[in-house]
């Protein structure tokens, strides 16, 4: 898909939202979801989404929604380095297909690091849900 196009609201992240999917919840507020990524890069891999949106990616969100956003990627960020401490965190967002995005709904990646060890690809493997639902609660613990 390219950077251009209409909102499908049958992606995975708006049945997240809508209750339609499970999903292993680290913390919601007022503006944001975020949960487990069940592809995970690495131990910890989190995503963050808009949880009133219909932006396919970054350059087609209202400068409204992108405040409370971005406050809940630091939030959730900050949780992530608390209850893993990790070495890094990559903080990424992918607009369009050749540029990485597979699921068109706007959301970030939170993937910690560790010195030494390589990251996986995504879609790789499905991760353990109850090891999921486990890193969740370590990092909702977090959530300040």
């Amino acid at each position: 898909m390219s950077l251009d196009g209409t909102y499908d609201a049958g992606n995975i992240f708006a049945k997240i939202l809508r209750g339609e999917m499970p999903a292993a919840k680290v913390y919601e507020d007022d503006h944001v979801l975020a949960f487990m990524d069940v592809f995970p890069q690495s131990k910890g891999h989190t995503l963050v989404i808009p949880k009133h949106s219909t932006a396919r990616n970054f350059l087609d969100e209202a400068p409204e929604v992108v405040g409370p956003l971005m406050l809940g990627v630091q939030r959730v960020a900050r949780a992530v380095r608390a209850a893993l401490t990790p070495d890094g965190l990559v903080i990424t967002q992918f607009n369009g297909a050749p540029a990485g995005q597979t699921v068109f709904h706007l959301h970030f990646h939170i993937i910690p690091r560790w010195e030494g060890v390589a990251l996986g690809r995504h879609a790789e493997g499905m991760a353990d849900a109850a090891e999921l639902k486990e890193l969740a609660a370590q990092i909702a613990a977090k959530i300040s």
